[in-house]
């Protein structure tokens, strides 16, 4: 499906390669969520002008960038569901959410976003894994090498149905709120972070683009 000439493909999920893959060997990703993960959390952002980068998150797609890492952006928009806003809508916040990156030192390499509603079922919508798997075929990934970065428990339920074994909550946006969420689901095979400086996972990306 195209809407406007934008990349919603054909289940209604915004499916954007910024940096084609090239080559087969799979390597490991950074994903993060959005809205007060990347950015502040405002509810139902629909304009530019209230984009606000989170320094902290800036510098840690920025350390990304550095040691080769993908920088992957999974983010839930169920306001495009609702009609409080449109896919242009998104794309023009979208523009200065990457901006904001590039000015930072860094660089977003996919960006997915699901529109649909809570509790619809849809396999893009986290905790549903949708997202990232679609990452992991566009751009070559290895899952269980990536990690996930969110401020709801749901985004690293996401991380954990597609086969990731590390998550890291963040304390900005959700992130107190949901800590006992995300604790409960660590476990053997997937490690979760709970509130920690991302300056912390900086410096632990250095060592995965060797592992």
């Amino acid at each position: 499906m195209n809407v406007t000439g934008l990349p919603v493909d054909e289940s209604g999920m915004w499916r954007e390669i910024l940096t084609p893959c090239v080559g087969s060997t799979l390597r490991p990703a950074l994903f993060l969520d959005r809205d007060g993960t990347l950015i502040d959390l405002v509810d139902y952002l629909s304009t530019p002008d209230d984009v606000r980068p989170i320094v902290e998150a800036v510098a840690l797609i920025a350390r990304a960038r550095a040691n080769n890492i993908p920088t992957v952006l999974v983010t839930n928009q169920s306001g495009i569901e609702r009609g409080y806003y449109s896919w242009q809508h998104f794309a023009e916040v979208q523009q200065a959410v990457i901006a904001a990156v590039v000015e930072g030192g860094g660089k977003i390499d996919a960006v997915y976003a699901c529109p649909a509603l809570p509790g619809s079922g849809a396999p893009c919508r986290k905790p549903s894994p949708g997202m990232l798997l679609a990452a992991a075929e566009d751009l070559a990934l290895d899952l269980a090498r990536s990690w996930m970065v969110g401020d709801a428990a749901s985004d690293l339920a996401a991380a954990f149905n597609a086969g990731l074994r590390h998550g890291w909550l963040v304390a900005t946006g959700y992130g107190t709120g949901d800590r006992a969420g995300a604790l409960a689901l660590g476990g053997p095979g997937f490690d979760v972070t709970v509130g920690r400086p991302l300056s912390e996972l900086a410096e632990l990306l250095s060592g995965l683009s060797n592992a």
